[in-house]
């Protein structure tokens, strides 16, 4: 039993080391050293540290800030600890190295190459249920879109390449949030035009190069794809509540010119 007011440690980090015929992943926490194939390093590591995640739930009341209890090493000083405690993901050494913490929304900011894992997309606790027919979420917009594909945008901006295109990122950003519970997709071609991604094998392949899908046919209708990234298949809500907010980001919406634009929208979809 965890006494109460007790820190508890949230901290997971693995390691990608290289070694002939692909890479080792190697877990601080649990000792893991689990050989993998290059192409597949990327998403075993983000699946492994929600492994550890979800293993190892607290309740939020428990949950602090581990940057602040470990001195505020990762990141400049700042004014100190603000914000809801929640999972922040830190990719280091060009992305040999994995860090999943409890931070505070202002040591997150501060830290450098660390996007907030939304609670939507990686649970502490398994997926509830599907809600009986009689209680399904409304058909109208609830509101709850934009947080949506903005918690999505955040998750990636890290996932994805550094080098990813905004063609791609909105590619990527649709495929997560209509992906079934086995990361699979299908992507009509009627919806591919309206982005004006018909026939754009280039877009694919950036993605797919990334290991984060696997290219798909572009000659089948409608576009069937496997996304490759493990952390997509633990998303709630359900898939028509995500694919509300995936018809929503491509819906037009004036831009404030006053706001600071991220590359991650770079004008293709609403800006959340």
């Amino acid at each position: 039993m965890r006494l109460a007011g007790a820190a508890v440690r949230r901290i997971w980090t693995v390691e990608l080391r290289p070694q002939p015929g692909g890479c080792a992943l190697v877990c601080v926490r649990c000792g893991a050293h689990t050989p993998l194939p290059a192409a597949s390093a990327r998403s075993a590591a983000l699946e492994h540290l929600a492994c550890h995640a979800r293993g190892d739930a607290l309740p939020a009341h428990l949950r602090t800030c581990q940057c602040r209890t470990q001195g505020c090493p990762w990141h400049p000083r700042h004014r100190g600890c603000a914000g809801p405690v929640r999972l922040a993901l830190t990719r280091d050494r060009g992305g040999r190295v994995w860090r999943l913490a409890d931070a505070c929304g202002a040591c997150a900011a501060a830290t450098g190459d660390t996007a907030v894992v939304p609670d939507t997309l990686l649970a502490a606790l398994p997926p509830a249920a599907p809600p009986p027919a009689a209680t399904r979420e409304p058909r109208r917009p609830d509101g709850n879109e934009r947080r949506r594909v903005r918690e999505m945008l955040t998750y990636l901006a890290t996932a994805l390449p550094r080098s990813a295109s905004p063609a791609a990122r909105l590619l990527a950003l649709q495929c997560a949030l209509r992906a079934s519970a086995d990361r699979l997709v299908r992507m009509p071609a009627g919806l591919l035009r309206g982005m004006r991604l018909h026939g754009r094998s280039d877009v694919w392949d950036e993605l797919a190069e990334g290991h984060w899908l696997r290219a798909p046919d572009l000659r089948s209708a409608p576009v069937q794809v496997q996304v490759l990234d493990y952390a997509i298949r633990d998303q709630t809500p359900g898939r028509a509540a995500r694919r509300r907010a995936a018809h929503w980001a491509l819906g037009p919406c004036p831009l404030d010119v006053r706001r600071d634009m991220s590359s991650t929208t770079n004008g293709w979809w609403r800006s959340p």
